[in-house]
């Protein structure tokens, strides 16, 4: 263990050198720093590492005889051996390390120390931040590689410290010989292990400007270049391991369909499978195309699509059009899918090892927590944008960031395009989110007061800064969505079981869970399979009860994180709980609400309890080994019920040749529309996949989108309002019986063909297609053709 300097006598500072071949430069290099200290009036010590020297450096020391000044013999391992014994030795209550060259001047020491006093843990000598001076430069090309080499420890590593490498940093002396004994880089990198280390246990640090001058006879040769990237990798071993096993994680719920997604079909996705890849499709076609990619009339004609209000994801359908292109809407929508819920983990395990512990196994189960929870693997089957939110965790630590008042311009106008992109991944999760956000702002508040009251200002300005960057960016897409053709006012979901989660919901095990799954009764309490959106299971329950319970006291983040679950819970139960008015009664009708399903709000625990869980494996770590391990496999019970077994999918039926052989070119002319029998709707929407398969080639009516109701109405609905011919067939198909066909049928399916614009009527094999031939073969008194796999109707003949 290392001893601290409370263990020995110590010093109000120690200087630590590390050395190797110095020969020349130690000597001037410690005449200066004696003469600065010497005129400091207190206690002092310089340590110098020779680090396997070969000429006499090592001999400058001794010949010294001032017992202030002593080396440490080091084994030539590189610049992080040497620190770390020079540290280790150490007694000062401050630690300055300081390059052997005097880059920097020993002046430049009192700026350090003032960082300290106003209560940095450690202060860091720097060339990129403004007030710092460059007397001699380095090489043009030296210089470049040190800025790229910043930047990628700034996007890696350590944030927001522009200049890790500069020579000259002062520390807190028993923080810095924690943090050196912690370390395990050898070379050039251990600058940035050690600073990574304080930024983990939340020691603040100041980056200080300085005057700086580069000396002859540096020690960093080309290989060094390459030997710090390894060791920079290493340093991020544990997170490349933590998204690795991410994606693992998304590729083995995905397995049945991620290696053949154009053959394969998602059982549970009912027909959403089919829209989203219509979704990916029409964006394409209208991007390479140059046509508005937030309307399309190649469904629901002829009055079309509003794809804005259809969450058609243009924040990805539009850059992957490429990939669209080149491989097809199946393979898109899978990729969007299986990576889009790896990157989401990684970016709430980002959130968690930032704000909460640095900790990283603890942070991974909170991060698979947050993201595989049953509610998003229920929406795994077939909502991207309900699974796709890398975002959420962005914008949360973004908002996060204004509350500190630091840099409120800047954040705030990065949080505005977040928020601006967001809406173009989903709207609906980022209203979630803010609600989330709100009820844990409101509980922070009740915790502590103080802190929030300081929050208050510098948040709200950032957020005007954001709101004014993000409105002008969504002006004319919303204007879109909410005016623009085929735009609609809310839909109702109505107050069938399943639209608000009961109690028995929350605590009831997920269909998909590999250990206790119960599909009958998990359909029984939510919508459908896509939309079982709560589900947790009642031993998580109890875990984030006794994780509360156990850390109320200690850490007040918890009793804010607990009360966010419970509001979400609550709102989650609807308007009314048990024949009593509930919270979401506030919200129900309100504009933008009245469209949210509110049994979705219960997504909000996800993440929430998956910081609680980080939290309670952070804290078990520093405990006893039994009660350490009793409590670890007390979370991992907890937790077992929810892994859930991989996504159902089934082969996927062969679209009919008729579609792959171009044969329908030869019934369709420009103009005119192609109607399946029966027409495109929720239920069945296998023709939007045939319509992908020509390449978007023709248009048909109905469909499976949202849009208006028709005629003045203008309450939301999925699909189109049926007209006769739409509903005659629809019902033919669903009971097996053949109508009754008159004049008046036929005149009326006659208008609806006008209506349609449509050039022939395509009959594909399916449940009760000889009734529905039948039919067809009544409405417009002669009989369909065989053509290529399918029953066809020419409307030219």
């Amino acid at each position: 263990m290392t001893a601290t300097a409370t263990d020995r006598e110590t010093v109000e500072l120690s200087v630590v050198v590390p050395a190797r071949d110095e020969e020349r430069r130690l000597g001037p290099t410690l005449d200066a720093l004696v003469d600065h200290l010497e005129q400091t009036g207190a206690g002092w010590e310089i340590v110098v590492v020779d680090d396997g020297s070969t000429d006499a450096t090592g001999d400058l020391v001794a010949a010294r005889r001032d017992p202030r000044i002593r080396a440490v013999t080091g084994a030539g391992r590189g610049k992080g051996h040497a620190l770390r014994l020079g540290v280790a030795a150490s007694r000062g209550r401050r630690v300055l390390v300081t390059d052997a060259d005097l880059a920097t001047p020993v002046a430049e020491l009192a700026r350090l120390e003032h960082a300290l006093a106003e209560g940095h843990a450690a202060a860091v000598g720097s060339r990129a931040v403004p007030g710092a001076t460059l007397g001699d430069r380095q090489h043009r090309a030296r210089e470049l590689l040190g800025k790229a080499g910043n930047l990628l420890i700034r996007a890696t590593a350590v944030r927001g410290i522009r200049d890790t490498q500069c020579g000259f940093k002062l520390f807190d002396g028993d923080k810095a010989r924690t943090a050196f004994a912690a370390s395990r880089v050898d070379g050039w990198a251990i600058d940035v292990e050690v600073l990574r280390h304080f930024q983990r246990a939340n020691w603040p640090v100041a980056e200080v400007p300085v005057r700086w001058s580069h000396r002859p006879g540096s020690k960093v040769r080309p290989p060094d270049y390459l030997r710090f990237l390894r060791d920079l990798a290493r340093l991020r071993r544990a997170d490349l391991l933590a998204v690795l096993l991410f994606l693992f994680f998304s590729l083995a719920l995905y397995s049945g369909r991620v290696l053949d997604p154009a053959h394969r079909y998602l059982t549970d996705s009912l027909q959403d499978q089919n829209q989203w890849e219509w979704f990916f499709a029409v964006t394409a076609d209208n991007v390479s195309h140059l046509r508005n990619p937030l309307f399309s009339d190649l469904q629901g004609f002829p009055d079309g699509v509003n794809l804005m209000a259809n969450t058609a994801m243009p924040g990805l359908s539009v850059p992957l059009t490429p990939v669209t292109l080149l491989c097809g809407p199946a393979v898109t929508l899978s990729l969007v899918m299986t990576l889009g819920l790896a990157a989401t983990a990684a970016a709430w395990y980002r959130l968690i090892t930032k704000r909460l512990t640095p900790h990283r196994g603890a942070a991974f189960a909170g991060a698979v927590l947050a993201a595989f929870a049953p509610p998003f693997v229920s929406h795994a089957n077939a909502h991207p944008n309900f699974v796709v939110l890398f975002m959420i965790p962005l914008i949360v630590d973004r908002a996060l960031r204004l509350c500190t008042g630091t840099r409120v311009g800047r954040d705030g106008v990065i949080l505005g395009l977040m928020a601006a992109y967001q809406c173009f991944l989903g709207e609906e999760p980022l209203l979630l989110a803010a609600i989330g956000m709100l009820l844990f702002a409101l509980a922070h508040t009740a915790v502590r007061p103080k802190e929030a009251a300081a929050a208050v200002h510098p948040l709200l300005r950032g957020l005007a800064i954001g709101a004014a960057v993000c409105l002008p960016l969504l002006v004319y897409p919303l204007a879109w969505q909410f005016s623009g053709p085929q735009s609609y006012d809310g839909i109702d979901h109505g107050t069938a079981p399943g639209t608000a989660n009961s109690l028995r919901a929350l605590l009831t095990f997920a269909e998909r869970s590999l250990l206790a799954g119960d599909a009958e009764t998990t359909k029984a309490l939510s919508l459908n399979a896509t939309e079982q959106n709560a589900f947790y299971g009642w031993p998580l329950a109890l875990l984030a009860l006794a994780i509360t319970v156990l850390l109320w006291r200690r850490r007040p983040v918890v009793r804010a994180l607990a009360a966010t679950v419970l509001g979400a819970a609550l709102l989650s139960m609807g308007p009314r709980i048990g024949g009593v008015p509930g919270p979401w009664a506030l919200l129900d009708g309100l504009p933008l609400f009245e469209s949210v399903i509110e049994s979705r709000v219960a997504m909000i625990c996800g993440p929430v309890l998956g910081m609680l869980v980080a939290l309670a494996v952070a804290e078990l770590t520093g405990t006893r080994p039994l009660l350490r391990y009793g409590g670890l496999a007390a979370v991992a019970l907890a937790l077992l019920p929810l892994i859930p077994a991989p996504l159902r999918s089934e082969p996927r039926a062969e679209v009919p040749a008729f579609f792959t052989d171009g044969t329908w070119r030869s019934y369709v002319r420009d103009g005119e529309t192609l109607v399946p029998v029966p027409l495109a709707e929720p239920g069945a929407a296998e023709a939007l996949h045939w319509q992908t398969a020509t390449g978007l080639g023709f248009r048909m009516p109905g469909g499976y989108f949202n849009g208006p109701y028709g005629d003045g109405d203008r309450t939301g609905v999925y699909g189109v309002p049926l007209r006769f011919t739409a509903s005659l067939l629809r019902e033919a198909r669903f009971t097996g019986v053949a109508p009754v066909i008159d004049t008046a049928a036929r005149e009326a399916a006659a208008q609806d063909l006008a209506y349609w614009r449509a050039g022939a009527l395509v009959l594909a094999p399916q449940h009760h297609a000889d009734v529905l031939r039948e039919t067809v073969d009544k409405l417009l008194g002669r009989p369909g053709r065989r053509v290529d796999g399918v029953w066809v109707w020419d409307l030219h003949d």
